[in-house]
């Protein structure tokens, strides 16, 4: 059954040390009709109010004077309670480095700073579609008995991936946290539909895509590799290898629906 919220009623955590940004964030927040919007500075309050409030969404910054958004997320992440609120960071970090943790870590959105309306409105609407759940109609599968292996070396983004394919209704998700175990699975298995992330040990993405497109019993399967490096120039010659379809991290659900019905749909 479909479940939905609109922005109206979203109830928002910001975390932000700084009075100036959180009135600047505040009142973007407030233009696109949120309902709810506290703030607090730092990461020993975000989790003090997290603990005494539900919360729809939690907006971080990167540093704080006691710890970073990246400590935040992890505290959440590992807390039963709190492990299911998406969270999206607002950042002047542009390194590489320093924003492929939150994005294996399965954050719903990662804005720039200063970011335009229009960013935030993107962010906003990927965080309801984690919320809501809308199964989505393939002309040729009933989606719950769409069969997927989900391959991917981090916990935390499997669960993110997990959670927004079964809004769409997709039931039947296998786990494999490498290429090998994959293998595994694929030879024990039948599958409707591969989800890879791209960099893993053992055997990586491509590998996998390689062995199963070339395998006659796997090779009609379709392939969503997953990757934080999607719109890099390495990734470009990636379909060649008989992936179907690029998608970024975060994993966004209205990109994701798309390919569904394309590789799935006729």
């Amino acid at each position: 059954m479909d479940h939905h919220i609109a922005l109206s009623d979203l109830s928002i955590l910001l975390v932000e040390p700084s009075e100036t940004q959180q009135k600047i964030i505040s009142s973007m927040l407030y233009k696109e009709n949120i309902g709810q919007i506290d703030a607090v500075g730092s990461v020993e309050e975000a989790l003090a109010e997290l603990d005494k409030h539900s919360v729809d969404l939690v907006i971080s910054a990167m540093y704080f004077g006691d710890g970073t958004g990246l400590e935040l997320l992890k505290a959440m992440k590992n807390d039963t309670a709190k492990n299911s609120i998406p969270f999206m960071l607002i950042s002047s970090e542009f390194r590489p480095a320093k924003l492929e943790e939150f994005k294996q870590s399965g954050v719903v959105a990662i804005l720039p700073k200063p970011f335009e309306p229009v960013h935030l409105t993107r962010a906003l609407n990927a965080t309801l579609d984690i919320i809501n759940t809308d199964e989505v109609e393939l002309e040729l599968f009933d989606v719950h008995d769409v069969r997927v292996l989900l391959v991917d070396d981090s916990r935390l983004a499997r669960n993110h991936i997990r959670r927004v394919l079964e809004n769409m209704g997709l039931k039947k998700i296998k786990e494999a946290e490498n290429g090998a175990f994959a293998l595994t699975l694929l030879k024990d298995d039948t599958f409707d539909l591969v989800v890879t992330d791209y960099n893993m040990p053992e055997m990586d993405g491509r590998e996998l895509a390689e062995f199963i497109r070339f395998n006659p019993d796997t090779t009609h399967i379709p392939i969503i590799m997953v990757t934080s490096e999607a719109n890099s120039a390495h990734m470009s010659n990636i379909q060649q290898t008989g992936v179907n379809a690029l998608c970024d991290k975060p994993f966004e659900s209205a990109e994701v629906r798309r390919m569904l019905i394309r590789l799935l749909g006729n």
